[in-house]
């Protein structure tokens, strides 16, 4: 993985020092707190509900042991005992204290870790897929491209005041699993006939009040051009993007305003202008970053312990559900579940982190990464050592067999924390998960994804979930509207508003009805529930979310 060069460190240490002495004026009511605000936001520092929030990057969602540790510290030391993992592979400090976050950042700046651009109107923490650099069905590694993507855009003079936050996420297999087409910039890495390493870039896609989905502007990028061609874009866009309305100032709507066509047009102008002034610095630098993300050394081992647990069926279960293909066959790439039910999805305490910790250094080659959907992985684990791990993750209470399921549900932190929510998210996916766990019904269910947003942000993704849950207020009163049949795969679809919303009293037996209907008009257990929704429509499953006004047309 990359590890800071000097420069990295000094910028780093700098603006460190420029923020202490920020918070200091602060304290001492030299700034205001509205004339604070903007300089907070770049040091990813908010005022939420009843506190201050840190969220701290976790680039491209890639981790080791020792930043691992130093979370886990400063979760004890300066917050409650936990962090919050997110959608964008950050980790949230909920409850610091203002005089303590300088302490926090130079802590951070110990293990090469920061807070810089995870807020305000530039471009956000580059994410990637989870299983980079392991999975079976890998093009390449998107990570060296998403640190590429990092050092470029960090602190860049001409995009720190866009006219709204610019979010990038790129894969390096055919199978999505970062969900591209839902970002500003999507990039796929894959080949072209001739066999040459290139980019299908995606622009426009985000969700929010307005979900669209990413348009291609170009269908193959040769490898050499991709930092003029994402200059080109966000330099598009910082020129045309709305300022007059924040609601209309994402780049999806700029794309929808003008066409993609247009749009196209205008960046492979501003592309040939720009793509000179690069140079080939840019492949230098590609080139000396590709050499951290080299292969770690493969460890060779007898997998008969992996065999023999298999009959064990808590061991089986774990194993069916938590388990990816590796690219090297004696692998597998280990998923760890911080959704155990009746949890709050994404938190991990200090003393979870530190086991994560130490199965990835003592078994994981020293990586660890966070999913989009706030799990944690380990991506290169010797099958051999499975069973190991399996009583370790037990032992710290992450040993849920439930990834990919009912109970794996994303979720916004909701009206429990955020200023800007309008309901509550965490109580809704705790009882979910709590009412499928005492029906048993997990597994015959199978593959299933619930998504949660406690407003019309879509922290929570609900736009693509299979079964979305948005929260509003109605009057004074939390109320949830469900959509279907959404996706945030390669093949990404919007979900489709079902009909009225329930109250939070009404939410869960909703879900449950549908869950019912599904098993009831599914072809057979293989018959996935996105499946079986594509396959009748919202027809059936209106129905059963609404059984009294069928009894009213009747």
């Amino acid at each position: 993985m990359y590890h800071y060069n000097d420069f990295d460190e000094a910028f780093v240490r700098n603006r460190v020092a420029e923020f202490r002495a920020q918070v200091e004026r602060r304290i001492d009511g030299s700034l205001t707190e509205d004339e604070f605000k903007p300089l907070r936001l770049m040091n990813g520092l908010y005022l939420q509900l009843h506190a201050y929030m840190l969220r701290v990057a976790i680039p491209y969602g890639t981790l080791n042991s020792r930043q691992m540790r130093q979370l886990a510290m400063i979760a004890e030391r300066w917050d409650k005992g936990y962090g919050h993992f997110t959608t964008r592979q950050n980790i949230q400090y909920n409850w610091p204290e203002l005089c303590d976050v300088p302490a926090m950042l130079e802590a951070l700046a110990d293990v090469g870790m920061h807070a810089i651009q995870t807020s305000g109107n530039t471009i956000r923490n580059v994410t990637a897929d989870h299983f980079a650099g392991a999975a079976a069905d890998e093009v390449a590694d998107p990570r060296p491209v998403a640190e590429l993507l990092r050092q470029w855009s960090t602190d860049h003079p001409e995009f720190q005041f866009l006219p709204r936050k610019f979010k990038i996420a790129v894969t390096g297999a055919e199978a999505d699993r970062a969900v591209i087409r839902a970002h500003d910039i999507g990039i796929q890495i894959l080949r072209n006939d001739a066999g040459e390493l290139g980019y299908r870039m995606i622009v426009g896609g985000g969700l929010g009040r307005t979900p669209m989905i990413g348009k291609v502007i170009r269908d193959f990028l040769p490898e050499a051009d991709l930092l003029p061609y994402a200059e080109a874009i966000v330099s598009v866009y910082n020129l045309l993007g709305r300022r007059d309305n924040k609601y209309k100032a994402r780049i999806k709507i700029t794309v929808h305003e003008h066409g993609i066509e247009e749009i196209r047009a205008l960046v492979e102008e501003r592309f040939a202008a720009l793509k000179p002034q690069f140079s080939g610095v840019d492949r230098q630098l590609f080139a000396e970053i590709q050499d951290a993300f080299a292969a770690p050394a493969w460890t060779g081992a007898n997998t008969s312990a992996h065999d023999a647990a298999l009959a064990d069926p808590v061991y089986r279960a774990w194993a069916d559900t938590n388990l990816a293909a590796h690219r090297n066959p004696d692998y597998a790439i280990v998923s760890v579940s911080l959704k155990k039910p009746g949890a709050t999805p994404g938190d991990a305490t200090a003393a979870q982190m530190r086991v994560l910790a130490d199965l990835a250094e003592t078994f994981g080659h020293d990586e660890l990464r966070i999913s989009h959907e706030q799990n944690v992985i380990l991506p290169h684990v010797h099958k051999a050592y499975l069973p190991a791990i399996h009583k370790a993750l037990k032992g710290a209470d992450l040993a849920t067999a439930n990834i990919g399921l009912i109970s794996d549900i994303i979720a916004c932190p909701g009206m429990d924390y955020c200023a800007l929510a309008t309901a509550r998210s965490i109580p809704v996916a705790q009882e979910i998960a709590t009412r499928f766990e005492e029906l048993k019904l997990e597994h015959e269910i199978g593959a299933l994804k619930i998504k949660i947003s406690g407003c019309i942000n879509a922290c929570g993704h609900h736009h693509v979930g299979h079964i979305g849950i948005l929260g509003l207020d109605r009057a004074g009163v939390e109320n949830y509207q469900i959509t279907l049949g959404g996706d945030g795969t390669e093949t990404t679809v919007i979900g489709e508003r079902a009909g009225p919303g329930f109250s939070a009293d009404e939410i869960v037996p909703a879900i449950e009805r549908l869950v019912w209907a599904y098993l009831d008009h599914r072809h057979d257990a293989s018959e996935t529930f996105l499946q079986t929704y594509r396959r009748l429509g919202l027809a059936p499953f209106k129905a059963a979310l609404y059984p009294e006004a069928r009894a009213d047309a009747a």
